[in-house]
């Protein structure tokens, strides 16, 4: 009886001590007109019991930040008890748990048209000067070259920023090229210096957004050339709100809060957040709204979780939503079989004494069916001095599956994707000669395999080949649309370069990238981590250009100008080489060229927004948390998705016709005639009213409507896609009009 009544006493005693036990959340709060910025943290502290903004001596509750600019609230370690206590407070509208998201991880200038000289664009746009683009990352390293200042103008006068680098004896710093540079909670544990990069990650990002020019840039003699970002000559602001792979959603909006207050012009924001929460659920959501409000342009990672259909996150309509691309450079290898077939494939790690460069006998361990073996996560001992076909188990396990292979001496490596992977190949920095190949290959390698007795196989390297097609292409991993919290809006909204992309790097005992540890100041990475700075930058081209233009302006640019075909003329294909439906690539691939003039945009001011939020059904108190400010929807004339001035139309047709109505803005020249041409199937009739708009100066508006109905009998299944052109002598503004499948209307 004593020992029982000594555990049950044990087991209150630890569940006191759990429900004590602290834990951090986001704690966001009803707005107040009446508390003005000196007083917010005042007003924070009377949610909390003897609350400090560091952490209390007596392990009481504590805030840790006060947020001012993008939401109303704070980040606070609270025990299970406080936390419910706090919820039921008048003026508290919800807690988030901290969460921690994922990061979505010199040739792609020239890929997307952007050359020096004096007659180009790129020249004449000043590389992005005088714009402020601010990065959400694990932090630069700062005496990288692509961080110097040379041509580099000074801070604008409205920066506000701090930089956390000025203390480093030695190692590069704050600059005139890099202009602010803070850490954040974990991000921030670094003693000798916070917003270092100890992942890599965020020296890539940084660089390929806005690096300076860096001639000789080179992964190992792959790739040679001139290294820049898409704005070279655009101010760099730092925010470390990651450490190595993951990040913290507290720190995230920490980040977001300084980076509107500090002054920035564009966020780019590599990290994966939600793929399907409504937005008033979504803290990412909600603080890029407010910076969007500020004027601030917002380019966010799509996602790396396709090809899986709905999988696309950062799909609020006030960011833009940036899906992975291929170019036409391959770091080429060649596998040979027996009976004389090639097949191309790829690789980073092409040394010059190569082991699998002559015939060796070819195994597939997986040949029986086993997973693991399929995969190389298990193999047999008879492997040595062979060639070893594996399947992929993933894009971040390719580099341990080689070294599986090399640990149980193995001479080299075929890497074939599984099927969902199709056509898509990485250039990884091996550890033994191996050559990844698509899909396709890696069946005909595989019935090789079972044709003879005695197959065998050699891998060959090629270095660097441009011209590689079809390019562009979208990349299997991709995130794909509809987005689950505004299907009716098309995401992602636009394709950039992810694929094998080089810019600059930090190693780091986490990253020895080669077997031979020899340290790079480059390197190349993939991902929707790197489509997305590619947007940013060229986003910070157009607003040097165009300072008065809002988010949605610039937004309308990228896409109304991109393609749809590739380098060879024909329509952009999927990983599987398929025609890549706009739920892939958005309205196309980025064009930068035209994008920087493109006739008419379609504009969206914070306020048009709300129509369309109450149009969502999440009510007023949902509006409100996006907004900050209070709404009845009850009010205000609620449109649907489709009624929103997108540039993009999704058309969720069912038995009737349906009318939405768009207005455009004359940024050309200022007497301008636009003609409306419709390409659609056969399936669907668009009609266009007027058909013809005139312009007589510029940013003048005007408006039309477009109504789309079945032709003849509704298809039950497959979705329709199209575009709607308006064309002058100058200009093709097109707009991408989808008719989702009809089990998705909903």
């Amino acid at each position: 009886m004593r020992r029982f009544i000594a555990v049950l006493l044990l087991a209150q005693l630890l569940g006191a001590c759990y429900a004590h036990e602290r834990k951090n959340y986001v704690v966001h709060l009803e707005p107040r007109d009446d508390v003005g910025t000196d007083a917010v943290e005042v007003w924070h502290r009377s949610f909390l019991p003897e609350a400090t903004l560091q952490s209390s001596p007596d392990g009481g509750p504590s805030i840790i930040y006060s947020y001012t600019h993008v939401l109303t609230g704070f980040a606070a370690r609270l025990s299970d008890e406080e936390a419910d206590a706090l919820r039921s407070r008048p003026g508290c509208l919800r807690l988030y748990p901290e969460q921690f998201l994922p990061l979505a991880t010199t040739h792609s200038p020239g890929f997307l048209g952007l050359h020096l000289g004096k007659d180009g664009f790129w020249s004449r746009s000043g590389f992005g000067r005088g714009v402020v683009i601010g990065l959400l990352d694990t932090g630069i390293l700062p005496s990288h070259p692509s961080f110097g200042d040379a041509g580099m103008p000074p801070p604008p006068k409205k920066w506000k920023g701090a930089c956390e680098f000025k203390a480093i004896a030695g190692s590069g710093g704050c600059n005139n090229k890099v202009i602010g540079a803070r850490a954040f909670g974990s991000a921030s544990v670094n003693s000798t210096a916070p917003p270092v990069d100890d992942a890599g990650h965020g020296t890539h990002t940084a660089s390929t957004a806005g690096g300076n020019f860096v001639e000789n840039a080179d992964v190992r003699g792959n790739a040679h050339g001139t290294a820049s970002g898409m704005a070279p000559h655009a101010h760099l602001a730092i925010y470390k709100v990651c450490t190595r792979s993951r990040c913290s959603i507290m720190d995230i909006v920490a980040g977001l809060d300084t980076a509107v207050k500090d002054g920035v012009d564009v966020i780019s924001f590599s990290i994966d957040a939600s793929d399907g929460a409504q937005f008033n659920y979504d803290l990412v959501a909600i603080a890029t709204y407010k910076a969007m409000e500020r004027g601030i342009f917002v380019s966010a990672a799509a996602g790396n979780a396709g090809p899986a259909v709905g999988s696309v996150g950062n799909g609020a309509p006030w960011m833009l939503t940036v899906a992975a691309g291929t170019t036409d450079r391959a770091i080429r290898t060649v596998v040979r079989l027996g009976n004389g077939q090639e097949f191309d494939g790829e690789s980073l790690f092409q040394p010059r004494n190569n082991s699998a460069g002559r015939q060796l006998p070819l195994v597939f361990p997986g040949a029986g069916g086993d997973p693991d073996a399929r995969g190389c996560s298990s193999l047999p001992d008879d492997v040595k001095g062979k060639v070893v076909l594996c399947e992929s188990r993933g894009i971040s396990e390719h580099v341990e599956q080689g070294q599986t292979v090399n640990a149980y001496s193995g001479a080299g490596m075929i890497l074939m994707n599984k099927p969902e992977e199709g056509f898509t190949t990485f250039a990884d920095a091996h550890v033994l000669p191996a050559s990844h190949v698509s899909n396709a290959a890696g069946a005909k390698i595989t019935a090789y395999i079972k044709s003879t007795r005695n197959p065998t196989a050699s891998i060959t390297f090629r270095g660097t080949v441009m011209g590689s097609t079809p390019a562009p292409a979208v990349a299997f991993f991709s995130s794909r649309g509809p987005s689950k919290a505004s299907p009716g809006i098309l995401k992602p909204d636009i394709t950039g370069p992810g694929m094998n992309i080089l810019a600059a790097w930090a190693p780091s005992e986490m990253h020895p990238e080669f077997v031979d540890d020899i340290s790079l100041a480059f390197f190349m990475e993939s991902g929707t981590s790197m489509s997305t700075p590619h947007l940013s930058g060229i986003a910070a081209v157009i607003k040097s250009l165009h300072p008065s233009w809002s988010p949605a302006e610039i937004r309308s640019a990228l896409m109304t100008s991109s393609d749809t075909a590739d380098h060879a003329g024909v329509p952009i294909k999927d990983e599987q080489y398929r025609r890549a439906s706009f739920y892939a690539m958005g309205a196309g691939y980025v064009n930068p060229s035209r994008a920087v003039d493109p006739g008419l945009v379609y504009d969206l001011a914070p306020n048009d927004y709300v129509p369309y939020l109450c149009g969502l059904g999440i009510g007023d108190e949902g509006v409100r948390e996006i907004t900050h400010r209070r709404i009845e929807c009850g009010k205000i004339r609620a449109i649907t998705e489709a009624e929103l001035n997108y540039p993009s139309m999704v058309i969720k047709l069912l038995s009737q016709p349906i009318t939405v109505r768009r207005t455009v803005k004359n940024v050309g020249k200022a007497s301008s005639v636009y003609t409306a041409v419709v390409d659609m199937p056969k399936e669907v009739s668009v009609t266009v009213r007027p058909p013809m708009l005139r312009f007589n100066k510029v940013n003048q508006r005007q408006s039309y409507t477009v109504t789309v109905r079945w032709a003849g009998k509704q298809p039950a299944i497959a979705g329709v896609e199209g575009n709607l052109k308006w064309v002058s002598p100058e200009h093709v503004v097109r707009s991408p009009i989808v008719v989702p499948p009809a089990q998705a209307v909903v």
